[in-house]
């Protein structure tokens, strides 16, 4: 004896919740990213994997022949942690990008991360993603 099952589930689906949930996922990214302005200086930027785009506030740029900027403007190694200290209190919150070319020895990199981490500043390293 063939015993009929009577619960038979409906395969199809709707389409409309699919969109919605995708519509929701775009809206949500869209407004949970930052966007970055780009320092005005040609710097050679190491890449990274992991390359997070954070809000910047106050740029310090070593290029490859180891001039100093902050947020594009020339400064001395002596005169450094002065302007930083500045464009700090200008900001809104106390974040240093740093855009340092790929060819600059560490110890520069170390040197002005410490001046920004002495001045109570957050520090992030601008990279450019791999391609």
């Amino acid at each position: 004896m063939a015993l009929k099952s009577r619960n038979k589930v409906d395969p199809a689906f709707s389409m409309s919740s699919m969109t919605d949930i995708i519509f929701l996922l775009l809206i949500f990214f869209m407004l949970t990213s930052s966007f970055i302005t780009p320092s005005g200086l040609p710097v050679n930027l190491p890449t990274s994997k992991t390359s997070n785009i954070v809000m910047q506030k106050v740029s310090v740029t070593i290029t490859k022949d180891l001039q100093y900027f902050v947020n594009d403007k020339r400064t001395s190694v002596d005169d450094l942690e002065t302007a930083i200290s500045r464009e700090i209190k200008n900001a809104e919150e106390g974040i240093v990008v740093l855009h340092i070319d790929k060819s600059v020895p560490t110890e520069y990199l170390v040197n002005v991360a410490g001046i920004a981490a002495k001045l109570k500043a957050k520090v992030s390293i601008a990279t450019k993603p791999n391609e």
